[in-house]
C-alpha cells in the first residue's frame, strides 16, 4: 500500500515562490507515474502536473513555465516548484501516484493513491 505525505505548503504574497515535497513509501513499481492536484475552495480537483516513469512530464496549462514538477527516484520524494505565484493558485495541493479504482485519469495516468494535501495560499 502507498503512502504519500506532503509537506512544504504555506502562505506567500504574490508573485513567491514555494516548493512542495512528497515523500512516497511502500511503492515498489519502476512504471511509476506521480503528479500533483490542487483543489480549491468550491472547485473540482484539477491536475496540475505528472512525472512518468519514461520522464514524460505534463503540465496544466495554467501553471505552464511557473511551476516544474521533479524526482528525485532515491529518496522517492517527488517535488513542486512553484514560482511566479498567483491568488488563484491558492488551494489544498495533493500528491497522488496510480494506485486502485476509483482511479482520477489525467494526463495518461490513473491516480489512485493520495497524500493528505498541504495547503497554499497566495495574497495580494
Amino acid at each position: 500500500q502507498v503512502e504519500l505525505v506532503e509537506s512544504g505548503g504555506g502562505s506567500v504574497q504574490n508573485g513567491g515562490s514555494l516548493r512542495l515535497s512528497c515523500v512516497a513509501s511502500g511503492y515498489s513499481s519502476n512504471y511509476y507515474c506521480m503528479g500533483w492536484f490542487r483543489q480549491a475552495p468550491g472547485k473540482g480537483r484539477e491536475g496540475v502536473a505528472r512525472l512518468r516513469y519514461d520522464g514524460d512530464i505534463s503540465y496544466a496549462d495554467s501553471v505552464k513555465g511557473r511551476f516544474t514538477v521533479s524526482l528525485d527516484y532515491a529518496k522517492k520524494t517527488l517535488y513542486l516548484e512553484m514560482n511566479s505565484l498567483s491568488p488563484e493558485d491558492s488551494a489544498m495541493y495533493y500528491c497522488a501516484s496510480v494506485g486502485p479504482p476509483p482511479r482520477d485519469t489525467w494526463a495518461g495516468c490513473g491516480f489512485g493513491s493520495w497524500g493528505q494535501g498541504t495547503q497554499v495560499t497566495v495574497s495580494e
